[in-house]
């Protein structure tokens, strides 16, 4: 992957239980995954290259990662049927999005563009 100047590069999560998030995004978004030792599992394709820190709980609240879907309810139902926890629901100007609890605690978004109808 090539690396690009002042952009964001990886993305890291906690989580206690490596085998739950990799069987999670696995199922729900196709993620591939890479173990690193006991305590440490990378992903990638999900656009933006990452990991897992394992033996770590989250912690919500201040930053969010959203993904982008071009089926929201298709996503959604990946993600139930996975094991996450669908948190909210709603629409903004220009499209619509629901937050998920991964099973290790994580919260993440996902979103569809609506455009206006003319």
């Amino acid at each position: 992957m090539a690396h690009t100047k002042n952009h964001i590069d990886y993305v890291e999560f906690a989580a206690e239980d490596l085998g739950a998030v990799k069987k999670f995004y696995t199922a729900a978004f196709g993620w591939v995954f890479t173990d690193w030792g006991p305590e440490y599992v990378s992903f990638a394709g999900a656009g933006l290259e990452g990991g897992f820190r394992g033996g770590e709980k989250p912690v919500n609240g201040s930053t969010l990662v959203i993904l982008y879907a071009d089926d929201l309810e298709a996503s959604e139902r990946r993600v139930i049927d996975a094991g996450g926890e669908i948190t909210e629901r709603h629409e903004f100007p220009g499209g619509r999005r629901f937050h998920f609890r991964d099973p290790a605690g994580n919260v993440l978004g996902v979103w569809v563009e609506v455009l206006p109808s003319d």
